[in-house]
Formats: structure tokens, sequence, C-alpha cells
């Protein structure tokens, strides 16, 4: 079968806070606990897991905020932004939000991120909701906006990392990445610590979801492509490590090699844990 469990991709966070809460329930049921403060104990662990992550995204944003200058224009893909998190920061518009907050001036350019318009209908609209300066263009416009001297730096989510740096995210990041290397522009992947995945050594580890073709051949009800045509639709992609200038976690700045910088922020994590 072409499709395969987004549940095991879709970041790799939710995976972590599940477990979070699986534990909670056998250690509170092993210890006898009557089902009432079972339920109360797993509703604590819950709220827990929502605190962290604000707090996360707020540290990341401010680690982050660093690599922003005053003026910058950042282009990012898909939406990582409070839609996607706990919280009103997120991880990547969380770097743009620590930024501004430092009074920096930032503005966006928003890819529509084909072919659900994420960065069209959601990341736009948490921006221009805040205020913060926000121009979409449609994916293909990338190298464009690019060789135009628009872009000065690119900062995407994660739905995972793999122990080497190695990134899955919303399909066309790795080709935004491409496309930042060939115009000399830095690109930052901003994530939580949690979505680091030590146990998989490199993105060929991830498995990629296929979703139904429909979503690219049609809009609403109405269908766009001929009967007959294949397709692909590829929900993520992986961008290798070798394309990343910096990964932005709650930690810290990992700087290649990924492999030594992610363990040493992982270490650090677990210090705090």
């Amino acid at each position: 079968m072409a499709q395969i469990v987004c549940a095991y991709l879709r970041s790799y966070f939710f995976r972590d806070s599940i477990e979070r809460m699986r534990e909670t329930f056998r250690r509170e049921k092993t210890s006898g606990q009557d089902p009432e403060k079972i339920k109360a104990r797993l509703v604590e662990e819950a709220r827990s897991i929502f605190r962290e992550d604000i707090e996360a995204n707020r540290a990341l944003g401010r680690f982050g905020a660093e690599l922003l200058s005053d003026g910058d224009t950042v282009l990012t893909h898909c939406n990582a932004g409070a839609l996607a998190t706990a919280g009103d920061y997120g991880t990547a518009l969380g770097v743009i939000r620590g930024a501004i907050d430092a009074g920096k001036r930032i503005a966006v350019i928003a890819d529509e991120t084909r072919p659900f318009l994420q960065g069209l209908r959601l990341t736009a609209w948490e921006l221009a909701k805040d205020n913060i300066p926000v121009t979409v263009i449609t994916d293909n416009m990338a190298g464009h906006v690019m060789k135009q001297g628009k872009v000065d730096c690119v900062v995407v989510g994660a739905d995972r990392i793999a122990a080497n740096g190695d990134t899955a995210n919303k399909i066309g990041t790795y080709m935004v990445a491409v496309l930042a290397m060939q115009h000399k522009i830095p690109f930052y992947v901003a994530a939580p610590l949690s979505t680091v995945d030590l146990s998989t050594a490199t993105g060929d580890g991830i498995p990629i979801e296929e979703r139904d073709a429909k979503e690219v051949t049609h809009v609403q009800d109405h269908q766009m492509t001929p009967d007959g045509v294949g397709v692909h639709n590829f929900a993520f992609d992986v961008t290798p490590n070798e394309l990343i200038a910096a990964i932005i976690t709650d930690r810290g700045i990992a700087r290649p090699p990924y492999t030594e910088s992610l363990r040493t922020l992982a270490a650090v994590r677990s210090t705090h844990a």
C-alpha cells in the first residue's frame, strides 16, 4: 500500500506526548488508584504537556531571535505557528515573534503550501492578525524571489528530526532548502527537542505518508485533472542535514555536526526533566 499511517510522523512531539499519557495511565492503574483519581492524574499530565509546550516555544523563539537581524524578510513554508502548537507562539513563527519581541522589524514571505494551502490560509492569517507584514507567494515562486534578493533567511518547522539532523516537514520543504543553498541563504529548522528522534539514525528511517489523490485532483467537488491520470500526493519530504544551517530548539541552537550537537542538547534536556 502506498499510504503510511501519518500518526507516526505528524509530529514526533505528539507521539512522545501520547506515550507520556499512556505511561501515566499504566503507572496509576498499577498502583491501584480508583478510576476518578486516574482520570484526574491524566488531566494533570495533559496540562503539564500543554504548559511545557508553551514554555518550549517561547524559549525556542528567544534562541531563534538571535539568528534574525533587524529588517530581515523571512520565508517560511507550511504552518508552524500558534495553530500548530499550544499557546500563541509556535515554532517557526515563534522565531519570528521572538525577534519582533526583541525589537526587530521582521517581514515574512509565506509559501502557499499546496495542496492544502496551509501557508495561504493559516500562516498568513496568523501573521496578519498579529500585524506582522506578510506576503503570500505560490510555491513555485520561491526561487524567483530568492534570486531577486527578497529573502534573507528561511525558517521552517519540523514534524520529525533524525539523529543526524535530517528533517521531515511538509512537502516542498526540501525544494525550498535546495533553493536556499543555491542562493546562499541560511535555512533554519525550528522545533522543540521533543521532535528529535535519536533512535532514528537518518532521514531514510522516517516513513512518508502518501495521501488521497483527490487532494490534488479536485478543488472541493470540482475535478481539475483528466480521468485516468496518475497522481502522487506525498504529504512530507525529508531535507538532508547538509542543507540546514542550524536547528533551533528550546534548549539552544544545534549546528553541524548534528549527530553531536543534538545529543548534547538532548542531554541538557534530560538534566532539566
